[in-house]
């Protein structure tokens, strides 16, 4: 683990995935969820280079088929270690002869965390070093413990964002993808906040396209605002284990999203799909907001 710390918060972050691990205050509050495998094992993993689960298991590029699983394999690899000051952490990633049996390209993947006050900023930087073009997804999965969580109580919180009318989702329809030809309203309560309960996430992720928002907030039960994610990412995640009670929601800003169901394209055509020409960089990533 390599550790960021200030006079509000303490950050730890782990050489396996670049994956961070722990956002506490500094009275103690742990924010980040800390992977219960009876949950779900996972604290923050970054998804790369997709996002989601393609059809099968299963991608064409070139004429030629490659197996990946969920989310890609960035998740479960050890990066380096490559810049390290009081604020600031940088991971690496690059192609070798394992990713290339997954994913025939070159790559390198960054991904940097800037601790400033009570905000976390979350780099991720991809460059293509090869000679083709580099098609690619990329994606958050940060798991946070809901403020009030009582497993006995149905309630537990609610969403806010920054547009608060004509909002709308989709949802994963089987194998892990999507159904395209369906949209649900996202119907928000009298103060613009969405309910969260031991229901909400039944079908799975609520996964909202198109840019519509880029501002999360997680509230309470009290309706205090705990914490907020920023992001230009154009899809936004929301989850929590289906039937699991779980102490914990995801809020995901995507650059990307499972494949639509029986899709059986090629890579390069597929939903929200980066393309990164060759020598060319690629920079996202968010901003988590700790509420005092």
């Amino acid at each position: 683990m390599n550790t960021l710390s200030n006079s509000e918060l303490t950050l730890q972050v782990s050489l396996h995935g670049a994956e961070l691990c722990s956002i506490r205050n500094n009275q103690g509050r742990e924010y980040l969820w800390q992977a219960d495998p009876a949950y779900w094992k996972r604290h923050s993993p970054v998804l790369f280079p997709i996002v989601g689960s393609v059809w099968e298991n299963v991608y064409r590029h070139g004429g030629k088929t490659y197996t990946l699983t969920q989310h890609g394999f960035a998740r479960d690899m050890d990066f380096e270690l490559v810049e390290e000051s009081p604020s600031w952490l940088l991971y690496r990633l690059s192609d070798n002869e394992e990713t290339r049996l997954k994913y025939p390209f070159s790559f390198s993947l960054e991904i940097g965390y800037r601790l400033e006050g009570r905000r976390i900023g979350v780099v991720w930087r991809v460059a293509n070093p090869g000679a083709e073009t580099l098609h690619f997804q990329i994606g958050a999965h940060p798991a946070f413990y809901f403020p009030d969580y009582d497993p006995a109580a149905s309630q537990r919180g609610y969403f806010g964002f920054d547009r608060k009318e004509g909002l709308r989702y989709g949802l994963i329809a089987e194998k892990g993808c999507m159904d395209v030809s369906t949209v649900y309203p996202l119907r928000l309560d009298d103060d613009g906040l969405l309910p969260l309960d031991v229901h909400t996430f039944d079908r799975d992720a609520l996964i909202l396209e198109d840019a519509q928002v880029k501002r999360v907030v997680l509230y309470g039960n009290d309706r205090k605002p705990c914490l907020a994610l920023h992001f230009d990412a154009p899809v936004v995640g929301l989850w929590s284990p289906p039937a699991k009670n779980a102490p914990f929601v995801c809020i995901e800003p995507w650059y990307g999203r499972c494949d639509r169901a029986r899709y059986s394209g090629e890579l390069k055509d597929k939903d929200w799909v980066q393309h990164l020409a060759p020598g060319a960089v690629f920079e996202g990533g968010y901003t988590i907001e700790i509420m005092p």
